[in-house]
């Protein structure tokens, strides 16, 4: 028990010297933008519409409102942490000194599966805009290279585009801000085009009812479009590679969080001023309501535009799930070829690729459903255990420096937890069996290899697994959770979202 609760001393976390130390070239405005690029663009061209139509109606606004103020909390938590353990990892390292080897490994999994779920499911949204944009050229692409296995044959679009995006990252992260920078400001051009013109094409009575589907629907709704602000999450994992991060590493993740909450907030009630949310059902809602209020040039740029943001979206994506790779590989939990630095580009070129290719694999053939929601799960996840680590190390590292504080410790931590943990049970039954399935998954493979292999007990020579052990291991453990508690608790949960038990 000690082993796989042991914790990584703080004092050994200084890597600059480091021959697999990350090269710094990231400043707080490149910071921002790596931001916003991963914020603003899946929530306003895809997720606003669905939570819209199936949950919040024009009350969508507040499940902005609310989503928006769970992240604020999380926020100051990162940004604390961000300038006082500045290297690449995110959540994961911060659980690894705070809590133990065992918690900051399911973290890192749950990251993992998080952003290489992100990614595969933005893609296949860029496909889908692809795919409309030549039509409206005239140009129709067959559906057997457009659509997976069941209505196609591939998704070729969305496999072009991770390929593309693989090849970017693997030049280095300082070629990536410069291509995501560029992105993210036509992004930004294309939100305010739609605003500025919208704005002109408000019915009043579109917003009537506010809530048709009552409080909770809001507050479902705010667990739904709570995929949209997750980016900040990977400006976190890119602390390693910034410049003077203590300072910057703060202005980067509340940066782009507040500007980005704006920018959905009002994006929001100008499209549910547009059209009545029972019809913005669609993957491209935004195209959707200028088309429906008859500004078509708006929509074929907007159109146009939102494969900047998705792109942006997209790239973001792929490089924070690298990163979480790439630092499980240097502690030992995951084979240590993973975190070797090309010469030249100072990236983990295998890392990427491995990314790239599972990602692009997923987007290829599988459909577009629920992702959206086990994105969504992952981070709330990853987020509990953050406020938790920084509420421990307050306590036991009081004489660490601190270049940023999370105010109102622990009142604010303890709020960012109850927000999350409440936007958890507001999803759907089938997404929580599926991610308790995920995280038996990651168990099963940190006592096969993790555990042995942490670079913690790299002298421990009585640190030997066998399969015998780990089966036992397992058992001894499920015994101890004392399932038939979990499952009465969740049984009660489940009745009174309306699920069926267990």
């Amino acid at each position: 028990m000690k082993r796989i609760f042991a914790k990584k001393p703080i004092n050994d976390l200084s890597l600059d010297n480091d021959d697999k130390a990350l090269k710094r070239s990231i400043g707080p405005i490149n910071l921002i933008i790596m931001g916003l690029g991963c914020i603003i663009g899946a929530g306003i061209f895809i997720v606003t519409g669905v939570a819209s139509a199936h949950y919040s109606g024009p009350a969508l606004v507040l499940s902005f409102v609310l989503s928006a103020i769970a992240c604020i909390f999380t926020a100051l938590c990162y940004a604390e942490f961000a300038s006082m353990i500045p290297i690449s990892g995110s959540v994961y390292t911060y659980t690894y000194v705070a809590l133990g080897e065992i918690w900051a490994w399911m973290i890192g999994w749950v990251l993992m599966y998080e952003y290489l779920i992100s990614a595969s499911a933005v893609a296949v949204g860029w496909s889908s805009y692809i795919v409309g944009l030549f039509s409206s050229a005239g140009i129709i692409l067959p559906q057997i290279i457009t659509a997976p296995p069941g209505t196609g044959l591939i998704n070729l679009p969305a496999l072009f585009i991770i390929v593309l995006l693989t090849g970017i990252l693997i030049l280095g992260v300082k070629e990536s801000t410069r291509f995501n920078a560029i992105i993210v400001m036509v992004n930004i051009v294309i939100i305010l085009l739609f605003v500025i013109v919208g704005i002109n094409h408000i019915n009043p009575a579109n917003y009537h009812p506010f809530m048709p589907y009552g409080f909770s629907g809001v507050l479902q709704g705010a667990a739904m479009v709570f995929f949209a602000y997750i980016g900040f999450d990977a400006v976190s994992t890119a602390a390693e590679e910034t410049k003077n991060p203590q300072k910057t590493m703060p202005i980067g993740i509340i940066g782009s969080l507040i500007i980005s909450s704006i920018l959905y907030i009002v994006v929001a009630a100008v499209l549910n001023g547009m059209v009545p949310y029972n019809l913005l059902d669609t993957l491209s809602p935004v195209t959707f309501a200028l088309k429906s209020v008859g500004v078509n040039w708006a929509a074929s740029i907007v159109s146009f535009g939102a494969l900047f943001g998705l792109t942006s979206v997209l790239l973001t994506s792929l490089f924070g799930q690298t990163r979480i790779f790439y630092s499980m590989s240097r502690d030992g939990l995951l084979p240590e070829i993973f975190s070797h630095l090309h010469e030249s580009f100072r990236s983990p070129v295998l890392c990427i690729l491995i990314v790239g290719i599972v990602a692009a694999l997923i987007a290829a053939f599988f459909p577009l459903n629920v992702i959206i929601e086990l994105v969504n799960i992952g981070t709330l996840s990853a987020f509990i255990f953050l406020a938790l680590s920084i509420i421990i190390l307050r306590k036991q590292h009081p004489e660490i420096p601190r270049k940023f504080k999370c105010p109102l410790v622990p009142l604010i931590p303890i709020l960012s937890i109850v927000f999350c943990s409440f936007l958890i049970f507001q999803l759907s039954h089938t997404t929580l069996e599926r991610f308790g399935i995920s995280l038996l998954i990651g168990l099963a493979v940190y006592f096969a290899y993790g555990m042995k292999n942490s670079n913690l007990r790299a002298n421990d020579g009585d640190c030997k697994l066998n399969t015998k052990f780990m089966i036992k291991y397992i058992q001894k453990f499920i015994q101890k959770l004392n399932y038939s508690y979990f499952k009465t608790i969740f049984n009660h949960i489940s009745y009174l979202r309306g699920f069926k038990k267990l």
